[in-house]
């Protein structure tokens, strides 16, 4: 790995190894992130869904659960991540068109570093989950695309996605 990549690539020690990035040195804000996430599924689906007919159980009740687990067990999961003392998660769902079923994971911190792989991680298991439950019915769901909507808080300062 040349220097130049090295300086733009914070998990890499001086020897071109992966490392955990040492953040005690760092103050702490609130942070804050918010990503968004979709499923894809026969509008069939997502009526049975919505009415609450998956054999299964409470599909976005479980999905939600399961979201906020993910998000609390990220460091677990992601080699890399710090474990953070999360203050809030919150998942939201909407169905803005037939067939798809969209959701929001916003994660919340006070600490040295952000929350975004928490808010993804969290956002990809709900997709997961939703997935789980209703594909006994509905083989052909496609999960996606999940990213970064906006992100509150760090040095690299605020973000706010634009398009995708």
């Amino acid at each position: 790995m040349n220097a130049m990549s090295q300086e733009n690539l914070t998990h890499f020690n001086e020897q071109g190894r992966a490392h955990m990035v040492d953040v005690s040195d760092k103050s702490e804000t609130k942070r804050m992130a918010v990503v968004k996430s979709e499923i894809r599924m026969k509008p069939e689906t997502l009526r049975r869904i919505q009415e609450g007919s998956i054999g299964k159980g409470d599909v976005l009740a479980v999905a939600q659960v399961a979201g906020i687990m993910a998000a609390k067990k990220t460091a677990d999961l992601i080699p890399m991540c710090h474990p953070l003392p999360l203050t809030g998660i919150d998942i939201n769902f909407e169905a803005p068109d037939e067939g798809i079923l969209s959701f929001r994971v916003k994660v919340k911190t006070t600490g040295v570093t952000g929350v975004e792989m928490e808010a993804l991680t969290a956002a990809q298991v709900v997709g997961l989950t939703i997935y789980d439950m209703c594909k006994a019915i509905d083989k052909d769901m496609v999960l996606g695309p999940t990213y970064l909507e906006q992100k509150q808080g760090g040095k690299s300062g605020d973000y706010e996605r634009k398009t995708l």
